[in-house]
């Protein structure tokens, strides 16, 4: 039997769903909901704006100081068991046991701290590892609200009672959380229909919470030196992310936008959004019958892969992250569900976050740099994508970087479990003068949640295995400037062409679900004979010409050792021992143009017959002429250097032997072979 989830994730001792056709909805009190410094006349103040929220609270001191309170006492206790632990050296003994009260202490004090502690969860410049482990087990679940008072608010927000809008509404709310609660419903029309209703007083209580934060946080940042991020700005952050998260409106605009950028994908759903009945306060969305993907057996049950789904899953992520950069920040198993036809659903679009286009190639770069084991590079991504200030002096961060990863990455990147590096990198990032971006924070939350859910199907699964082929894929198929940068990068080294790289790359890209191989010839052939890849035609062209010059030494050694042999001539030690190195590097190199050609071979789209007007087009190329030209230039010079290195080699062997070299008098026949002639 299918499970029905909302889109807010319910307690697993929910009672069951019992829908009721509405009745005429009587509310005994009507309840004067207190805004705060928001207002419903001025469309803007439902932005983030921290100056009108001070100067509202600074006329409001009562309020402040009574909410103060609250807050002081439970924070001081906490405070104090952490310094009675330090004073007897207890602290590493009893942190994970401060970390759950911590927890506690934030699922009391309400909806903003228990945002904070999700926020915290994924920040490890700021807290400990214990602490982080422990903040991601953080529920977002409150006692639900009075049906009256959301009953009200649908009747202000839609301009008609419950039961003049929909035809059945549950006699209770399916799920509560720290922002709203959720009913199940059905329309006039017969549609099923998911009702979120947001809690009374909200505003007021998160701008108030806001506003001591906010005030705190300042004094922190002016009065305690071991604190180095900015703490106003993250509160800021924090703010800014859950005044869109109160605004219904928004998550409805959010869920629009996510439908129109990935719900054409043919596995992906995204439930719709009822405008009609949906306002600031109340949110009307299409109801999504479907499994948790942590119920595995169930989901088996119904003929469904899960671990493909949670492939489906990554590869949908990747392009929230690299393409569109417009992403789901919260798909824990509540908000991903397996529907019968064996689509991914994705729910609740309160939390979304936004990837800026140097952003997302930068995270390219850092994972080309982290492939190439090139942590100087590595650490300079974290400059340019804002972890680290310009003036910090990396000196000590390249080597740690490289205890965190070389060990972890092992034989390939692929293989690399991403909650393990996590931690890893936490730990050093907590050592170190990084602050982590609210975007990166978010993706990481995302990522992790991704890998723990597909753990749980299949122990052995690794996000980055998965996600490795998009990225080979990006990196071959993007037109822009910075990923053909870091497609160099990825394929030279010291100026010589690694083409077990490129081998690498076309086997990992072809796994990719989208991968066109058409596209990948044309535009690599495109950019190749443009002006922005004369560095690689350069480069390309030495490489053409060692291997060839090897290739014919290495002829030319096996003709000449056999005429040698012939004639009774012992060959050259010096000949053979210089040699050896390019053979075998030319070796290798053939070898990878041979596995390379079979990975073009296997790949989906391939096909010989259209490879032939791409070949003409490539010969009858202007560059492709003065390309030859310096191909056969450079055999040319490297076949003279060759010639009167050999001759002066020969002078000075005989100036040192002193005389012929008896052999040749002695074992020179009359004439020679008749092959030879």
């Amino acid at each position: 039997m299918t499970q029905t989830i909302t889109p807010i994730e319910i307690n697993e001792n929910a009672e069951n769903i019992i829908n009721v056709h509405a009745q005429p909805v009587v509310i005994p009190r009507k309840h004067q909901e207190d805004l705060g410094p928001v207002n419903d006349m001025s469309p803007d103040s439902w932005r983030y704006h921290p100056d009108i929220i001070i100067e509202y609270y600074k006329k409001r001191s009562f309020q402040v100081f009574t909410r103060l309170l609250n807050i002081t006492f439970p924070l001081i206790s906490l405070i104090f068991d952490n310094w009675w632990d330090s004073l007897w050296g207890n602290s590493a003994k009893n942190e994970s046991k401060r970390a759950v009260k911590l927890k506690q202490v934030l699922t009391k004090l309400g909806p903003a701290y228990i945002k904070i502690g999700q926020a915290l969860s994924t920040r490890p410049d700021l807290v400990s590892p214990a602490y982080l482990q422990e903040l991601t087990t953080l529920q977002d679940q409150l006692p639900p609200f009075p049906n009256e008072i959301a009953y009200q608010f649908i009747t202000e927000e839609l301009g008609a009672t419950p039961d003049q809008v929909y035809a059945e509404i549950s006699p209770n709310p399916i799920a509560a959380a720290s922002l709203g609660q959720v009913y199940r419903g059905r329309l006039k029309s017969g549609e099923e229909v998911a009702i979120k209703v947001q809690r009374p007083d909200l505003v007021r209580r998160i701008t108030l919470d806001i506003y001591i934060m906010r005030t705190l946080a300042g004094w922190v940042k002016q009065n305690v030196k071991r604190v180095r991020s900015d703490l106003v700005a993250i509160t800021d952050e924090l703010a800014e992310r859950i005044f869109e998260e109160m605004n219904y409106l928004q998550e409805g605009k959010n869920a629009t936008k996510f439908d129109e950028l990935y719900g054409h994908l043919p596995e992906i759903y995204v439930p719709k959004i009822y405008w009609e009945y949906t306002g600031r306060r109340v949110l009307t969305m299409e109801w999504i019958n479907g499994t948790k993907l942590t119920n595995i057996q169930e989901i088996q049950a119904q003929g469904i892969d899960a671990t493909h789904l949670v492939e489906v899953g990554v590869q949908c992520s990747l392009r929230q992250l690299l393409e569109h950069g417009f992403f789901h920040a919260d798909p824990h198993p509540g908000n991903l569900l397996a529907m019968a036809d064996g689509r991914l659903a994705y729910l609740d679009f309160g939390m979304m976050s936004t990837i800026l286009p140097y952003q997302r190639y930068g995270l390219i770069e850092a994972v080309v740099h982290l492939v190439n084991r090139d942590f100087d590079g590595l650490a300079q991504d974290y400059v340019k994508l804002d972890f680290l200030t310009p003036e910090t002096d990396l000196t000590p961060i390249i080597p740690a970087l490289g205890n965190v990863f070389n060990n972890a990455l092992g034989a390939s990147v692929a293989e690399l479990n991403f909650k393990k590096i996590t931690d890893e990198m936490s730990a050093m990032m907590y050592e170190f003068p990084f602050r982590v971006p609210a975007y990166y924070a978010l993706i990481i939350r995302s990522m992790v949640t991704l890998e723990g859910i597909a753990i749980n199907i299949d122990p052995n699964f690794k996000v980055l295995s998965k996600a490795y082929p998009y990225v080979a894929k990006r990196l071959l198929t993007d037109q822009s400037q910075e990923l053909r940068n870091s497609l160099k990068d990825l394929l030279f080294k010291d100026g010589s062409f690694r083409w077990n790289r490129l081998e690498n790359l076309l086997k990992n890209a072809k796994d990719s679900p989208d991968y066109d191989f058409d596209k990948v010839v044309n535009q690599g052939v495109d950019f190749l004979f443009s002006e922005r890849g004369t560095f690689i035609r350069d480069r390309l062209a030495d490489e053409i010409i060692n291997s060839l010059d090897s290739f014919g030494q290495k002829t030319w050694l096996n003709i000449s050792t056999s005429i040698k042999e012939t004639i009774g001539l012992q060959p050259l030690k010096h000949s053979v021992n210089n040699s050896n190195g390019k053979v075998s590097t030319n070796q290798a190199s053939m070898e990878h143009l041979s596995n390379i050609l079979q990975i073009l071979q296997q790949t989906d789209g391939y096909d010989p017959f259209k490879l032939i007007p791409i070949i003409t087009n490539i010969l009858q190329n202007r560059e492709t002429q003065k390309l030859g030209q310096k191909i056969a230039g450079g055999l040319a010079q490297k076949a003279t250097a060759r010639l009167i290195r050999n001759i002066l080699l020969e002078s000075n062997n005989n100036k040192d032997n002193g005389k012929i070299n008896n052999n040749f008098k002695t074992n020179l026949p009359l004439s020679l072979p008749s092959g030879l002639r």
